[in-house]
């Protein structure tokens, strides 16, 4: 798998690459005065690494929410929910793998830097089966990672600063490489700047920021005054996934466009000095007894974030799916989709080390080949695949119907992570065969780990689902609480419907 993208060219017109393995390990921080080109550089970096590798962006001025129109990133409104859903979407995201863009344009300053503290710390603080790679990019990082207390409140600075400082100082082994921009190298938190062994510099004017530059890319003072010259869309690079010596780059084109205001100069209205005069005094006494209007945010819907984070997994947008027919089918076509479907789904749990992949990258293959054999699959969201994934790992399809729906009705209180191994051994048990050994307990649960199949029969057994005998001689026999029951049940409505 490629991992070196084109970021720009150097003053003889050769191009400049960045590897994205070495940035995953070693964070960049980019910097540049207003209008230096940051905000476009952060873009393009984004756009060619879009499909390599997940990332997070933290969008303060709503610059890069453009990304979603053309990639498969995920826009969440900051301002459309609480503390504890923000943080519960944090970590959706890092399940789920999914690219998104924090979007916080509708919140104050404070309110802000909060929103994405709380989101970064959740990200920090994902389960270790979540430590997927990502890039985490901060735009205008001086505000969640400041030198100096400012105005800020003593309890929001203190956790901004937390979750800054582990982005970049503790996320490398969770995955999360930081990628931080700001305007001013002195506005930006030490700690947080030096993590970083990747640095693009843009054109900057005050001598302190020159010199802290110049530093950070090993320039003596006399070469620092050409990052004072920089043309707009110029950086200085250095760094393992750069270069290892000061590289001058030319930042290449992108795709996607931000929402800044018009730039460069636009003719004035045609009219007379009288004309204007009146348009700034008609009613104006009037106008101002009146009360000032409060600002109205604008009402967003709130999206299903988890069917939206299903379907972008997938890679695979509803309208991507064959066209059907109007007007409904019969039910006989409903029962061949399923049927394809678990085909499908089949066909991948049978395939030699499966069960060891992530559910993500199953769910994403899954997808892939359902294109490409034109099943449709937009109603089968991860939930519904990894238990038609569990089912197909077990081998529950070859038993009868009343037997298979007596299984599924008891694993129904069954945990999702632990439902493989559980529907393991009640094939088992419904076929009068002995209980599976370990290392098909395993082969289904994904693990080459002993210890972790003894602690799983331990916790299915406290749970209630299982009874397990160990004997003297060393032999294991494993009872399904309540199968005959449910088998006998279900033997019963089948011979009353005449199945």
């Amino acid at each position: 798998m490629r991992s070196q993208i084109e970021i720009g060219t150097d003053s003889a017109g050769q191009s400049i690459s960045m590897d994205v393995q070495e940035l995953l390990a070693t964070r960049l921080l980019v910097q540049g005065n207003s209008g230096s080109g940051k905000s476009h550089l952060l873009r393009r970096l984004l756009e060619q690494s879009a499909e390599l590798v997940q990332q997070v962006v933290v969008d303060p001025e709503g610059d890069f929410t453009s990304l979603a129109d053309q990639f498969d990133h995920v826009l969440i409104d900051g301002s459309a929910y609480s503390a504890r859903e923000i943080a519960a979407l944090a970590g959706r995201v890092r399940q789920h793998r999914v690219s998104v863009v924090l979007s916080l344009e509708e919140l104050e300053v404070e309110q802000q830097i909060r929103c994405a503290a709380l989101f970064l710390a959740a990200l920090f603080d994902a389960p270790r089966e979540h430590w997927y790679p990502a890039l985490v990019v901060v735009d205008e990082a001086q505000m969640f990672a400041p030198a100096a207390a400012g105005e800020l409140g003593e309890d929001t600075r203190r956790l901004t600063l937390s979750a800054m400082t582990n982005l970049m100082c503790r996320g490398r082994k969770r995955g999360l490489a930081g990628i931080v921009a700001t305007q001013r190298l002195a506005k930006l938190a030490k700690n947080v700047a030096a993590e970083a062994s990747n640095f693009l510099m843009g054109r900057t004017f005050l001598d302190i920021d020159m010199q802290r530059a110049a530093d950070l890319l090993g320039m003596d003072r006399k070469e620092a005054e050409r990052i004072r010259d920089l043309q707009r869309g110029h950086f200085l690079g250095l760094g393992p996934a750069i270069s290892r010596r000061p590289v001058a780059v030319h930042i290449g084109n992108v795709r996607t466009g931000g929402k800044n205001a018009a730039e460069g100069l636009m003719p004035l209205p045609v009219a007379n000095g009288d004309d204007l005069e009146a348009l700034l005094h008609d009613e104006l006494e009037q106008e101002a007894t009146q009360p000032a209007p409060r600002p109205v945010a604008p009402v967003r819907p709130r999206v299903d974030v988890e069917q939206e984070i299903s379907s972008r997994v997938a890679g695979i947008a509803r309208a991507e799916e064959p066209a059907v027919d109007a007007e409904p089918g019969p039910a006989t076509d409903v029962a061949q989709g399923n049927d394809r479907v678990a085909q499908v789904v089949r066909e991948l749990a049978a395939e030699e080390g499966a069960t060891f992949q992530s559910s993500a990258m199953l769910f994403r293959e899954f997808a892939q080949r359902c294109r490409q054999h034109g099943v449709p699959s937009a109603h089968v969201d991860m939930m519904r695949f990894r238990k038609l994934f569990a089912c197909a790992s077990a081998g529950l399809d070859r038993l009868d119907p009343p037997v298979r729906e007596a299984i599924e009705q008891l694993a129904d209180n069954v945990p999702e992570d632990v439902l493989a191994p559980y529907l393991t051994i009640a094939v088992a048990a419904a076929q009068g065969r002995t209980a599976p050994d370990e290392d098909e307990l395993a082969r289904v649960y994904g693990t080459s780990s002993p210890s972790r199949i003894l602690r799983l029969l331990d916790y299915l057994e406290r749970q209630g689902h299982i009874v397990v005998r160990e004997e003297f001689g060393g032999e294991r026999s494993i009872s399904v609480l309540s199968l005959d029951d449910a088998i006998s049940r279900n033997d019963s409505i089948a011979l009353a419907r005449g199945d």
